[in-house]
């Protein structure tokens, strides 16, 4: 990881700093493969659902499909601003299995259960972060705290869904 090329006199930046950089710059690294690989996921699954129930649905994870690729763009983005390289796609490895759209395309329970445990497992790792960058980096800190309350909305949301449909 690179260092400042300039005296900075506080803050993240601070070459003082350069190790909680590099451990923020991969909670951050983390958190964009999350994003992607939810972006897949959701966008996968919102064109494989079938049934007339299943069309809401399909409509919000559409909706966020979006929303989620912006959340991975602000991570890469911040990631090249503390002085790391967003990553490349030959860096990707998939963890998300609950997520891969089920064989039957009606099977919406499956799908929105998926979706909850990713949002979960985006929530515990945001919160990582937060705690990570207290004192430190507010920037970051103020960012994923605003990503966070995205994702808990999203995940309100499909436990509604999953109400609903169980």
């Amino acid at each position: 990881m690179a260092t400042t090329r300039h005296a900075a006199p506080a803050g993240i930046l601070a070459d003082q700093h350069a190790a909680k950089r590099e451990e923020i710059v991969g909670l951050l690294t983390q958190a964009y493969w999350m994003e992607m690989e939810t972006v897949m996921s959701y966008l996968a699954n919102s064109a494989n659902l079938d049934g007339i129930r299943a069309e809401e649905v399909a409509e919000a994870l559409a909706e966020d499909v979006t929303e989620e690729l912006g959340h991975a763009r602000a991570f890469a983005e911040r990631i090249k601003e503390l002085y790391g390289t967003p990553p490349g796609s030959m860096d990707f490895t998939a963890a998300q299995s609950s997520l891969q759209p089920p064989a039957d395309a009606t099977d919406v329970v499956t799908v929105i259960r998926g979706v909850i445990e990713a949002e979960a497992g985006a929530i515990e790792h945001y919160m990582r972060i937060i705690e990570a960058c207290d004192g430190v980096d507010w920037a970051t800190q103020d960012m994923v705290i605003e990503i966070l309350r995205d994702e808990e909305g999203h995940m309100r949301t499909f436990e509604r869904y999953l109400r609903e449909f169980e």
